[in-house]
C-alpha cells in the first residue's frame, strides 16, 4: 500500500503531456497575435526560453497582482492565462505556437505599391530635382 503511494509521490507530469483548453489556446492566440503585429516574435521566443524555469512563479506573480491587471486586463482572462502558466509544457507550446502563427500567409502583410516605393526610383527623382 505505501510502496504503491510512493510510487508517484514525486512525479511531475510531462512538458510533451501539455494540451491547453480552448478559453487558454483563445487568450495564448491573443497574445501571440498581438507580438507578431508589433514584430517582436524572435525577442519574445527568446525571452520565454530564457525564463521557462520560472513560468510557475511568473503565474503566481498574475495571480499575486490580479487587483492592480484587473484595470488594464479582464480578470477571467488572466486567471485563465496564469493557470495556462502554471502547466509545465505551456512556454514550449507558446514558442510553438509564436512560430506558427509567424509563419502563416495571413500575417505576412502584403505591402502595396502605395505604401513602399521604388528606391531606386526615388533616389533618381530626387537627384534630377524634380
Amino acid at each position: 500500500m505505501i510502496k504503491q503511494w510512493l510510487a508517484h509521490a514525486f512525479a511531475v507530469e510531462r512538458p510533451e503531456d501539455f494540451a491547453p483548453t480552448t478559453e487558454q489556446q483563445e487568450i495564448a492566440d491573443r497574445i501571440c497575435r498581438e507580438i507578431i503585429r508589433r514584430d517582436m516574435v524572435t525577442l519574445a521566443i527568446l525571452s520565454l526560453e530564457t525564463c521557462r524555469p520560472l513560468n510557475y512563479i511568473g503565474a503566481q506573480a498574475i495571480h499575486f497582482f490580479s487587483p492592480f491587471l484587473s484595470f488594464l486586463v479582464d480578470p477571467k482572462s488572466q486567471t485563465i492565462f496564469a493557470d495556462f502558466l502554471e502547466k509545465r509544457g505551456s512556454i514550449e507550446w507558446l514558442c510553438q505556437r509564436l512560430e506558427t502563427l509567424s509563419a502563416s500567409p495571413s500575417n505576412k502583410q502584403s505591402a502595396s505599391p502605395d505604401q513602399n516605393p521604388d528606391p531606386a526610383r526615388s533616389e533618381t527623382v530626387n537627384r534630377d530635382g524634380s
